[in-house]
């Protein structure tokens, strides 16, 4: 019975390789008819998705794949040569050379150009060749400039004359490290545009006040170390998001019309600050920061209140974020009186520097309630906490003032490794006696940087909360 028992199971196992090699290669079948059903549209969208390389390998597939790639809207990003020792190069461009080759055979339309020579002048007339071509006619995103900038030389790094060929059809742009000429100024006319980024770029008064009309559809800017202009007025019907970073300290940004206007953000270096900023008229305006605790750097003129009066504030902001070193608690409270239905607040601590206990005058805490620490504010979070003495003063404060508050988060070193250190941060910070019966807790050990979040999406309208990282 075992002998005659043995073949019988390996028919049943010999049977079931069998189905399974049967359906797997079913499953393979299927696969290719999945592939092979899939429109032509639909690959070219992908094809144009892909880096320059991998877009031209797509030919070698299968002979229907040829001719799709010369079908996609072009994808091309141009390198010049080697950027030197320690910087990495992109294996997704091509060098120029090949880039020529590429726009000569490619009829066109682009999807996205990104071009970015080394030095001024570098590949200009070559560059020149390139935006006349048939190839980058109907450009969608264009990101060009160099790769440095000369500020002490303004003039000197000519963005092409053709450069804007395909300004009616472009959806996005990136210019960086260069100039743009009186002369664009005239012939501008952005349709379409969504997101425009001036990087390190030298732009006259007359020239940005001619820029942004032109740019009908525009919802993101963001501007970096703008040159030639010690005061940047916007005015735009249909911007959304504005980032705004200024390395000296010196530009002024004003906010002068801008109805739709939902956030503002200030990316940051160490100790950078951002300049002066005048919001006139920004009915809509909800995130704001990170800015510096400063009265006199953030000035809110609304509905015809003088920005000399100090109870100027804005009723709409309802996300806040502040850098500080947990020395400047006055100058914190003197900015929160100018947010009192502010929801959400953001303390990011840096290093703690001699002028730093200087910069505001002593708050009157009985002259001067703060209305969003009685009725609005829910939720905390403190970045970069590490537990100093100032630190924990200045957290303190809010566990004992905020009525509502819903949540108080510790990022940081400073996270409780165990019930015996959360127990003992919380008599440090007085939890027994908080305001609000509701607050939690919660201690995170986790470093993040909150500039290079907000420089990785600072386009993105779909984020609710852009300081927020899950």
């Amino acid at each position: 019975m075992e002998a005659a028992a043995a073949p019988v199971a390996n028919q049943g196992e010999s049977h079931g390789t069998a189905a399974k090699t049967a359906r797997c290669g079913d499953s393979d079948e299927s696969a290719a008819d999945y592939i092979s059903r899939v429109p032509d549209a639909v690959l070219c969208t992908i094809i144009s998705l892909l880096p320059t390389k991998d877009g031209g390998r797509t030919q070698i597939f299968s002979r229907r794949w040829r001719p799709l790639w010369a079908s996609a809207p072009l994808n091309l990003e141009v390198r010049t040569r080697h950027p030197g020792p320690g910087v990495p190069i992109r294996t997704s461009s091509v060098f120029p050379d090949a880039a020529s080759k590429v726009i000569s055979k490619h009829p066109g339309p682009a999807r996205r150009f990104c071009f970015h020579g080394l030095c001024p002048g570098d590949l200009h007339d070559q560059a020149e060749t390139w935006f006349l071509s048939r190839a980058l006619a109907k450009l969608h995103e264009l990101d060009v400039g160099y790769a440095f900038c000369d500020e002490r030389n303004p003039g000197r790094n000519p963005l092409p004359p053709s450069a804007l060929r395909s300004a009616p059809t472009l959806l996005v742009a990136k210019i960086s490290c260069c100039d743009l000429p009186r002369e664009m100024v005239p012939s501008m006319g952005f349709d379409l545009l969504q997101r425009l980024s001036l990087i390190s770029v030298y732009i006259s008064v007359d020239v940005f006040r001619g820029l942004l009309p032109a740019c009908r559809a525009l919802e993101s800017l963001h501007m970096s170390n703008v040159l030639g202009t010690r005061c940047l007025h916007v005015r735009s019907p249909t911007l959304r998001s504005i980032c705004f970073r200024n390395t000296s300290g010196r530009a002024e940004l004003v906010i002068e019309d801008v109805p739709r206007l939902v956030r503002l953000l200030i990316p940051f270096g160490c100790r950078e600050n951002c300049g002066t900023i005048r919001v006139i008229s920004a009915p809509k305006l909800e995130i704001l920061g990170p800015l510096l605790p400063v009265v006199s750097k953030l000035l809110l003129v609304s509905q015809g209140v003088s920005s000399a009066d100090l109870a100027n504030s804005m009723h709409t902001v309802k996300i806040l974020a502040l850098r500080c070193s947990g020395y400047e608690l006055d100058g914190v409270l003197n900015i929160l009186r100018r947010f009192p239905c502010l929801e959400k607040l953001y303390i990011i601590f840096h290093k703690h520097y001699e002028m730093d206990a200087k910069i505001e005058p002593q708050y009157d805490r009985r002259l001067y309630p703060i209305e969003c620490l009685q009725t609005h504010l829910k939720t905390v979070v403190f970045e970069t906490f590490v537990g100093h003495d100032k630190q924990l003063e200045f957290a303190k404060f809010f566990v004992l003032n905020a009525k509502v508050l819903k949540e108080i988060e510790f990022e940081g070193i400073y996270g409780a490794k165990n019930d015996v250190s959360l127990a003992y941060q919380h008599t440090l910070l007085r939890v027994e006696n908080r305001a609000s019966r509701d607050a939690q807790f919660e201690f995170r050990s986790r470093y993040r940087n909150t500039a290079i979040h907000l420089l990785r999406h600072i386009h993105d309208l779909s984020v609710a909360d852009p300081f927020e990282q899950l």
